[in-house]
């Protein structure tokens, strides 16, 4: 039994896309470079591109969450000039889809010539196992 991927379709969209930015441009360059060519990349290829999500505490707006690029309103996608992945990428993932209540980010490595890149799933817990705080 094959296990579905989240976002499958798009994502690959996505790399395919990272992946004709960086044949393009070659590796090693500013990540804000690759970003403003991906998001070029991506809208020729129809897709919405956008960079901020507001953030609300208590129903009320207190700024705009960052994260590098929102494709079609459903995948972070977040490029990067780096040796290698690390946890703080990661837990910034975690953190941008917690706050987004979108389900998938795409960490992209454009330190190499061969592209590198990581899907960070957002987790859902399920109800069931969250503490019932009225029985006590």
């Amino acid at each position: 039994m094959k296990k579905e991927i989240i976002h499958e379709e798009l994502s690959g969209k996505i790399i395919s896309a990272v992946m004709d930015v960086l044949n393009d441009l070659k590796p090693g360059l500013d990540e804000k470079l690759y970003e403003r060519a991906l998001v070029i990349a991506l809208r020729r290829r129809g897709h919405t591109v956008d960079a901020q999500y507001p953030v609300f505490y208590n129903s009320e707006l207190v700024g705009n969450l960052l994260p590098d690029l929102i494709v079609d309103d459903t995948v972070i996608a977040d490029p990067k000039v780096v040796s290698a992945f690390n946890e703080a990428h990661t837990a910034q993932m975690i953190g941008y889809l917690a706050i987004s209540q979108l389900d998938l980010a795409l960490l992209l490595n454009f330190k190499s010539a061969r592209l590198e890149w990581k899907r960070v799933v957002r987790q859902n817990k399920p109800e069931s196992d969250l503490p019932d705080l009225h029985a006590y």
